[in-house]
């Protein structure tokens, strides 16, 4: 929202609640009394600002002043008020668990300091009264609390706002209260002593009565401070019973072997451990059909539910285990809340949920087995029946069922169930040409008897001969995922030219949907013209509408669309081309992305020429929010520029989807495409995209905490860099293999990479890639004692940042800053350089580094005196680089966390923190294992 003044100016218009202000109070507001000569003009720029952001009618001009038109609901400020009036009536009803939900909720809308950063009289005003609000809801939440007896709980979080707020006897007050219900009497009468102590000696004032009645009352100990009497149990609710069974088909014909053999099975739950019966064939041979008949018939014997879920295990993106059981555990009447966040824990938590009922679980579609077991019930009485194309025999105790194609006789069942006896009757000779075209294969059948039937003016005689033509159907029908692309060929072939080679381009691109803006890239068209395209396509239901603007395949006719390409589109390089074009469209916008996210940054000017624009935004969250939308998308159309010929497209296309490897998105798949590109690349000789394949693949080792691969990568990038003539790797090679010894302990290599870096970013103009290496040399320098040249280094790069305007990069610059001022001892510099930095990486959404701040501030907070926040922050940076950053940076939270849990005296937790980080170090073999010995010494601890 522009510059802190004009901030300011949104924030006094928004807390006026609709009110207008005249342009004399908001220069009041602004400046105070001392406003610039151009305050009433600076005040019209930045409203006409204002005006542009927000869109037409919110801010608007009425007698001279300003006023935002909004509804009230949009401010977070009214939304908290609101809940706490809520509260407040839940209170006096009686309703205590409500009025505590609705407090907490209102709670929520503080995110840290009200209008941190915004400057001027009127918002700090605002943000003291805004601060006595929180902690007034604070105070009544926790005065709830006891209420409902939740005493031993709020102990400890009064005890940390007591420390922060040790003038304020309420919530003192309700310390002492806490305390003596928790059985701590003497620690309550201390609360007071130290109470009365501080407020004479900083204020010369006495503890207000209230404060001095409670003590009496604790020395008595006067009955009416008991613990309140708990409240009866809200009624349990009655288990959800799930019945989430697709409807079974009405013509379901045959198989009753099987249907006998998988009800057996089932009978058995009651009494075995785990009953599952695994159904393996190809595809369209009718596992998913079987599956769902036998389940329903066998809904009797499982009455508290029934489980269903299509694991996608066909497609490109199967169903990961994690979000299968987040949707179990709601199922089951788990709310959002209480649903754990890791595979492990949602796992046991689902078989907790299921122990003691009898449920019937149906897995269809299934990849393999490894995605099957964590979602197996663990106690009997409960059963599982899977479906999947391959036949898993690694699943342990699991009962194979090995599914055929249907039997000629079964086959004629279920196209004249579905056609209808008269017109098979007439034309069964037809009605047999027409079954065994389809191979005997049930879903080939389904569809077209189906289509048949639709069509009043078709005989048998016709679809018979229509399946017979050798070019409408596969040479070997009954083979895997073509079971039924003879089928999908009589949509095809009724379509428009235009539509066919619609249908058959984006076919051949890998990513998991397209967006509508992608597509018209691929086509070479106008997005309107391409949306008429695929919205008649998505009639014929050859095409699926996965969004407003996205489009996506079925599995096998994404397959069936890429045979239709091979065989008609002509010429067959059209084919690379609608490729090529795809991949400049991403390359385009992510340049872009990249530009607005790293302003000055000459990457993209090293970056291969785009034919067409790619899209453009107008801020940083739209556009980051597209980068990670596309993240499977770019990836995949990555892998297929190596494959295609368009590798320097492709190996730029990562270089500027950096992002993607930083923040943890896509990790795996980003790091298979660097690597994969790198393999073509050596093989052909192409040292330019080895090169930056590897930097690539150096910046993902990094990220993860493997620094030998890293530095590996980077090395031999830098080898190819004169090869290569590539001004990006020489300045980037060594940058990173800089920060890379800075990490293993190896400064002096460490500088001497920086200081080649430094000036290979000056020889090519990068400022910002300059500021950088300033920074990372800064780094080096405060790890080897040198702090003054350290400070001095990170302000230079600091400076720079702060010249471009930057965002991103500037948080890197404060990061480097806030450490070497924390290690001079300039703790509030510090603490300020690393707050800022942290809200800039989590409104990037860089994990990575949104932990390492946290850690940064731990750092800062038990360096200043204050161990109980640091640990608190060491917890929640322990949380960020949960599955970023590698073992190597949990290891060295741990031991911080240590160093402040053992400050607090709580000695054994210090060392159980120790001993888990000592076991990461010896794994990795990292030079940190003696610091982490020595603090496990007695010595140390005592």
């Amino acid at each position: 929202m522009g510059s802190p003044q004009q901030r300011a100016l949104l924030a006094a218009l928004l807390l006026r609640d609709g009110r207008m202000a005249t342009a004399a109070q908001l220069i009041d507001a602004l400046w105070g009394d001392d406003p610039p000569s151009q305050a009433l003009a600076a005040v019209r720029t930045y409203a006409s600002r204002l005006r542009k952001a927000l869109g037409p009618g919110v801010l608007v001009t009425e007698a001279g002043g300003y006023a935002i038109r909004m509804p009230s609901e949009a401010l977070d400020l009214t939304h908290a008020e609101d809940l706490a009036a809520g509260a407040e009536k839940a209170r006096v009803e009686g309703d205590l668990q409500r009025a505590r939900t609705l407090l907490n909720q209102a709670l929520t809308q503080w995110d840290g300091e009200p209008l941190a950063s915004v400057p001027g009289p009127y918002a700090d005003t605002q943000r003291t009264r805004l601060e006595e609000l929180r902690l007034q809801l604070l105070e009544t939440r926790l005065d709830l609390d006891l209420e409902q007896g939740c005493h031993a709980e709020a102990v400890s979080e009064l005890t940390a706002l007591t420390a922060a707020h040790p003038l304020r006897e309420r919530l003192r007050e309700l310390l002492m209260l806490a305390l003596y219900r928790s059985g701590r009497q003497a620690e309550a009468l201390a609360v007071y002593a130290d109470t009365r102590r501080l407020l004479a000696d900083e204020l010369g004032v006495d503890p207000r009565p209230g404060l001095s009645e409670l003590q009496q009352g604790i020395l008595r100990a006067d009955p009416a401070l008991a613990e309140p009497v708990t409240a009866p149990p809200e009624p349990v609710a009655a288990p959800v019973r799930p019945a989430q069974l697709p409807a079974t088909v009405p013509d379901f014909t045959g198989r009753a072997a099987f249907v006998s053999e998988l009800s057996d099975v089932l009978a058995t739950a009651e009494g075995r451990v785990m009953a599952v019966s695994a159904v393996a064939g190809i595809g369209g041979v009718g596992k998913t059909t079987l599956a769902v008949h036998v389940a329903h018939a066998s809904r009797t014997r499982f009455p508290d539910g029934q489980l269903y879920v299509d694991l996608q295990g066909a497609g490109p993106r199967s169903a990961e285990p994690e979000a299968v059981l987040g949707a179990f555990l709601r199922a089951l009447g788990t709310p959002d809340p209480s649903i754990p966040e890791t595979l492990e824990e949602r796992a046991a938590l689902y078989r907790t949920l299921l122990d003691g009922r009898r449920v019937l679980v149906l897995l269809d579609n299934a990849r393999d087995a490894a995605q099957v077991r964590p979602l197996l019930p663990g106690t009997e009485g409960c059963a599982t029946l899977v479906t999947s194309r391959v036949r898993m025999v690694d699943l342990a105790g699991a009962h194979l069922v090995d599914l055929d194609v249907m039997s000629p006789e079964e086959a004629m069942q279920l196209f004249t169930r579905i056609v209808g006896e008269e017109r098979v009757g007439s034309e069964r000779e037809a009605a047999l040409d027409v079954v065994a075209a389809c191979g005997f294969l049930p879903l080939a059948i389904r569809i077209a008897a189906s289509r048949l039937a639709a069509r009043r003016t078709w005989t048998v005689s016709t679809l018979a001969a229509k399946l017979a033509d050798e070019r409408r159907r596969l040479d070997e029908l009954q083979a895997g995922d073509l079971a039924v692309k003879a089928t999908f060929e009589l949509g095809y072939g009724q379509l428009e030219p235009a539509q066919a080679r619609a249908f058959r381009l984006l076919g051949i691109a890998d990513g998991p949907d397209v967006s509508l803006a992608a597509a018209a890239a691929a086509l070479d068209l106008c997005e309107d013209d391409t949306e008429e395209l695929l919205e008649a396509l998505v009639d014929t239901s050859l095409l699926e509408s996965a969004a407003p603007g996205r489009y996506r395949f079925h599995d096998l006719l994404r397959l069936y669309a890429r045979s239709c390409a091979e065989r008609d589109e002509q010429p067959p390089a059209e084919r690379t081309a609608a490729l090529a074009r795809l991949l400049d469209f991403y390359l385009a916008t992510a340049a872009g992305v990249y530009a607005l996210e790293r302003p000055g940054d000459r990457t993209v000017d090293h970056l291969e020429r785009t034919a067409r624009p790619g899209l453009s935004f107008t801020d940083r969250g739209t556009a980051l929010d597209w980068l990670y939308a596309e993240a499977e998308c770019l990836l995949a159309a990555v892998r297929q520029g190596e494959r295609c010929g368009s590798r320097r497209s492709a190996v730029d296309l990562l270089m500027a989807a950096k992002a993607l490897a930083e923040t943890g998105v896509c990790a795996r798949r980003y790091e298979a495409a660097a690597t994969a590109l790198r393999d073509a690349a050596a093989l052909d000789g192409d040292p330019r995209v080895e090169a930056r394949a590897r930097l690539t693949l150096s910046l993902v080792h990094s990220t993860a905490g493997r620094f030998t691969a890293a530095e590996q990568e980077a090395r031999r990038a830098l080898a190819l860099a004169d090869a290569a003539d590539d001004p990006w790797v020489r300045c980037n090679a060594p940058n990173d293999l800089g920060i890379i010894a800075l990490y293993e302990g190896r400064h002096a290599e460490g500088e001497r990479y920086l200081g080649d870096s430094i000036a290979a970013f000056r020889a090519d103009g990068n400022r910002p890639g300059e500021a950088s290496a300033l920074c990372n040399l800064s780094r080096i320098q405060l790890a080897a004692g040198r702090t003054e040249t350290a400070v001095r280094l990170a302000e230079e790069g600091v400076a720079i940042y702060d010249r471009i305007g930057l965002t991103l990069r500037l948080a890197n610059g404060r990061y480097a800053l806030g450490m070497a001022l924390t290690q001079a001892g300039r703790l509030t510099e510090a603490l300020d350089q690393l707050t800022e930095a942290l809200a800039v990486f989590r409104e990037s959404r860089q994990r990575l580094w949104e932990g390492m701040s946290l850690f940064r501030l731990a750092e800062a907070h038990l360096t200043a005196g204050r161990p109980a926040r640091s640990a608190a922050l060491a917890e929640q940076a322990l949380v960020a680089l949960r599955e970023i950053g590698g073992p190597w940076r949990r290891g060295g939270v741990l031991t911080l966390l240590g160093r402040s849990l053992a400050r607090l005296g709580q000695s054994d937790r210090a060392r159980a923190c120790w001993a888990e980080a000592l076991v990461i170090y010896e794994e990795l073999g990292s030079r940190e294992a003696d610091e982490v010995r020595s603090l496990l010494s007695p010595a140390a601890v005592a």
